[in-house]
């Protein structure tokens, strides 16, 4: 029983051993060809400053792959390509229809990174949310809100909505409207409104401390205007807008009904 096991092992390897010796250079040549292309890919990819290689480093393996499945399936294993090709296409066509959002996303982030359109770090706003691009995936986008939540979202939304990029100085910046009583010196209520707001947020501002002050105009109130404060990396804006309204407030010649924003 085993000799005659043996034998019949012995018959099938000589018989396929043109076969079997094509699958062996055809694995190693793509093997070798993958290799070499990756390492030539992620090389020129990290030099274009792209965010992500992934993706192109993931095609060039699948196309290898898929190049070399074609040579060895009708020699190797009696498969005609173009029958399999076929079948491949029409669940491929059902397989799209129930992935288009996942592939919606996975375009968007191609032109999200290709265009160059945001980088990690960049401030940016959408939808009414600010915040900080930490990360950039095939599929979405992470962004770091100055509250400390992130937001996900999905590469076909970036690409679809209107995207504004922020420069830090407008995303730090807290403005806070005030009114001065009718008569008051306004270059004295502009130096104490600076100093008083400027001790009041020492520890929240960046660090150039800037308070600035703003005039536009008049009402039955008085003189209106607005101060503005930067708020620190991690400072939240509620929290110096709090210190600042606190500061005004202390003031005789400020109308308290706007310095405390109603």
């Amino acid at each position: 029983m085993n000799d005659e096991l043996i034998i019949t092992i012995g018959n099938w390897f000589t018989t396929n051993a043109n076969r079997i010796a094509l699958l062996l250079v055809v694995v190693v040549a793509a093997a070798i060809a993958t290799k070499v292309l990756v390492s030539i890919l992620r090389h020129a990819l990290d030099r274009s400053h792209i965010p992500s290689v992934s993706i192109f480093v993931n095609l060039a393996r699948v196309l290898i792959w898929t190049v070399a499945a074609a040579i060895v399936l009708q020699p190797v294993f009696g498969i005609n390509p173009t029958t399999l090709v076929t079948a491949l296409g029409i669940g491929g066509l059902a397989l799209s229809l129930g992935l288009k959002d996942t592939i919606a996303n996975i375009v968007g982030g191609f032109g999200l990174m290709m265009g160059h359109v945001i980088h990690p770090g960049d401030l940016i706003a959408i939808a009414g949310t600010t915040g900080t691009v930490t990360d950039i995936t095939w599929r979405q986008t992470v962004m770091l809100e100055r509250n400390g939540n992130k937001l996900v979202i999905p590469n076909s939304v970036l690409n679809t909505s209107a995207l504004e990029r922020i420069v830090p100085a407008n995303e730090s910046c807290v403005d806070v409207p005030f009114t001065i009583k009718a008569g008051t010196p306004v270059d004295d209520a502009e130096r104490w409104i600076i100093t008083r707001v400027r001790s009041a947020t020492a520890d929240m501002a960046t660090p150039s401390g800037s308070v600035l002050v703003r005039f536009s105009g008049f009402s039955p109130y008085g003189i209106e205007g607005s101060v503005l404060v930067f708020a620190a990396p991690g400072v939240l804006a509620s929290t110096i807008r709090d210190a600042t309204v606190r500061a005004l407030a202390s003031a005789d010649f400020i109308e308290q009904r706007a310095a405390i924003g109603q």
